[in-house]
């Protein structure tokens, strides 16, 4: 897929400021935590209707670990979930929904691509010393340029530029409300998510703040590929950053056949991993899905979590389709 205009100018501000460039994420605090330990559901789970839902209720059992999954065919509608409605951490898959609040902006003409905005980089502070942790602007980066290091390389200094440019996380929530999602909702910046991390464990521990639910998540990547809430070029802008991706290789993707092209998201935090986006199929079909992964012993397994429910959803849907097609031709 081309760059989309401006996108080449952002490659090179790339290459200058690697020395900035934060790749991980954390955890949580600034407003009073709400938080709920986590009760494992009495397997089974729920009675799944078919093949595709009993195959990745068990790749997400949540006996080290809670994992949430949600999936939809975008052509169908199609929608089934694991712990769907429940909270997880968004981790910087969040990053998605704050880049579509500044998109929104520049669809409103109040903001542009090409508005410039410092990097926003954090400073030593001490854990939950203060409701939000220290940040300096760094060097000033087009926002076109922001959008494709926070999407692409999950940078966090580039993250926190484009929300102190919206007004920061009140207005992604607003942004959230408008377009219908419920499950959805982020309280601090990135710097303090990352200076704060581990307060809870989530794999035990429901922490409401800067959580999502798999369903919020999949309906909010299902109305961006649908065009719902952005104008075509903005649409562009997001997905196109998000195909061009290089966190997460061994999460989404990894077990995924080479034709497959995925658009997509990563998130890490202390104990928790997890990849939402958007697979396309040789036969054109799109899937939406959203993995949340807790525990189950350390961050490869995680991986491996997340890369093989993807692989069992690609096949269960491209399985089923067939089915149909077969059964239509008769």
């Amino acid at each position: 897929m081309a760059l989309p205009a401006g996108a080449a100018q952002a490659e090179n501000f790339q290459a200058e400021f690697d020395k900035v460039f934060g790749k991980e994420l954390r955890a949580p605090r600034e407003v009073q935590p709400t938080v709920r330990p986590f009760v494992a559901p009495v397997r089974p789970v729920t009675t799944y209707g078919g093949s595709l839902e009993a195959t990745v209720a068990s790749l997400a059992d949540a006996a080290q670990g809670r994992i949430g999954v949600a999936a939809m065919d975008l052509g169908t509608g199609r929608t089934f979930a694991v712990l769907g409605d429940q909270p997880f951490p968004m981790a910087s898959t969040s990053k998605i929904a704050i880049a579509a609040t500044y998109l929104d902006l520049v669809d409103q003409g109040k903001l542009k691509l090409s508005d410039k905005f410092p990097l926003m980089i954090p400073q030593r502070s001490a854990r939950f010393s203060s409701p939000a942790a220290p940040v300096r602007p760094g060097a000033m980066l087009s926002a076109q340029g922001l959008i494709e290091l926070a999407i692409t390389r999950s940078d966090n200094p580039a993250t926190d530029a484009l929300l102190a440019a919206v007004g920061g996380p009140a207005a992604v929530n607003r942004w959230i409300r408008k377009a219908g999602l419920s499950g959805m909702r982020l309280d601090r910046d990135i710097a303090t998510l990352v200076r704060d991390d581990g307060e809870f464990n989530p794999a035990t521990t429901v922490d409401l703040r800067d959580s999502a639910t798999p369903l919020a998540m999949v309906q909010l990547l299902a109305g961006l590929h649908q065009g719902r809430w952005l104008s075509a070029s903005s649409r562009s802008v997001l997905l196109g950053a998000m195909e061009r991706c290089l966190t997460g290789k061994r999460r989404l993707p990894a077990m995924l056949p080479q034709e497959a092209r995925v658009a997509h998201k990563t998130g890490t935090l202390s104990n928790t991993s997890s990849d939402v986006g958007i697979i396309q199929t040789p036969d054109g079909r799109a899937i939406a899905i959203a993995v949340y992964v807790t525990g189950q012993g350390g961050k490869p397994n995680r991986d491996y979590r997340i890369a093989s429910i993807s692989r069992a959803v690609y096949d269960g849907y491209l399985t089923e389709s067939s089915s149909l097609r077969r059964t239509a031709s008769r």
